[in-house]
């Protein structure tokens, strides 16, 4: 049985449509105009017992609505969804215990008393034993290197010192499934890894359960093999992330160092110049044209090295992105 499993979820949402100047305001005391925005629409998945998926998507795609939907917080419009067995929006304390959801935006601590008084907090929230607490905490502490950090209030901790609390909060309780939204959001390339770091340690310990929200497409391949990719509510990819590149991206890059450290002229003919700092040169090449292209420049320049990339993962994702919604304004314009 999966650990989680939603089938045909929407989450729509009424919202005012405000018009402008003080005439259109004045009326709309009396008459207000809404339209309906679908924040979750038709959404279908399942994620196995133990398995770290990618919930992926731009800003407002949906994600972290559907984050809510399974924590419990909202109730969906319509569709199904269950968690360890539950329902999530019937919020009976037998799942709440079971799970835990970490927003990167939004704190659970409290912010002007130490953290371990939060800890203990949490503790009697979900009735954990003193023993089973005390290991606990003197194991989460330890492995993200925060000890010395429990007894100094929360808002003198830095973002990243922050963010490591708040995972110690939420795992506490042994949760079985981790709801993860932005945990790195605004951190320093040190803090990101070493969240990433006890990520990835811990889900391999524990074999808990794991969807992670993230725009660091760093995260996202330091700690997942599988992503869910939602954009307009609706599901745009749902397997191996490496079949992203391939299913989305028509270019490979191709990185040459050339014999005589000149870079030639007319290189759009081969491709797109992405960069050029002699002796290295980059080229954006649609696929088919690979075999071609580097024949070309294998007889006509002296060339050192060669390579042929993948684009990067946020690159191929973010067109994927764009096109989608230019396609949707395309649509809405024909309409």
């Amino acid at each position: 049985m999966p650990a989680i499993t939603v089938r045909h979820l929407c989450r729509e949402y009424r919202v005012y449509k405000k018009r402008e100047g003080l005439l259109a305001s004045v009326r709309g005391l009396f008459k207000r105009e809404f339209k309906t925005v679908r924040a979750v629409d038709d959404v279908s998945f399942e994620i196995d017992v133990g398995e770290m998926v990618a919930f992926l998507g731009p800003n407002g795609a949906g994600k972290t609505t559907t984050l809510k939907l399974l924590s419990g917080l909202i109730y969906p419009s319509s569709g199904e969804a269950t968690v360890l067995g539950y329902v999530p929006w019937k919020r009976e304390n037998a799942y709440r215990r079971r799970f835990s959801l970490v927003m990167g935006q939004k704190n659970q601590l409290w912010w002007d008393l130490p953290a371990q008084e939060s800890f203990q907090l949490h503790k009697e929230i979900y009735r954990v034993e003193p023993a089973q607490f005390e290991r606990r905490l003197d194991e989460l502490t330890g492995l993200l290197e925060v000890k010395h950090l429990v007894s100094q209030p929360v808002r003198e901790l830095s973002l990243g010192e922050r963010m490591r609390m708040e995972l110690i909060a939420a795992l506490l309780h042994s949760p079985e499934v981790l709801l993860l939204d932005e945990p790195t959001i605004g951190l320093d390339v040190v803090s990101q890894r070493k969240v990433q770091e006890f990520l990835k340690y811990y889900q391999a310990e524990r074999k808990i359960t794991v969807i992670l929200t993230s725009h660091y497409m760093k995260d996202v391949e330091a700690l997942c093999q599988r992503a869910v990719i939602i954009n307009e509510g609706k599901i745009r990819h749902d397997g191996p992330i490496a079949d992203i590149v391939q299913r989305f991206s028509g270019h490979k890059i191709i990185d040459l160092q050339l014999g005589d450290g000149t870079i030639p002229q007319n290189l759009e003919r081969f491709g797109t110049v992405l960069d050029k700092k002699p002796p290295r040169l980059k080229l954006e090449v649609e696929k088919q044209r690979i075999p071609e292209v580097l024949a070309k420049l294998l007889a006509e320049y002296s060339v050192d090295d060669v390579s042929v990339q993948d684009r990067p993962l946020e690159d191929v994702i973010a067109e994927m992105f764009t096109r989608d919604r230019d396609t949707s304004a395309h649509g809405r314009t024909a309409e």
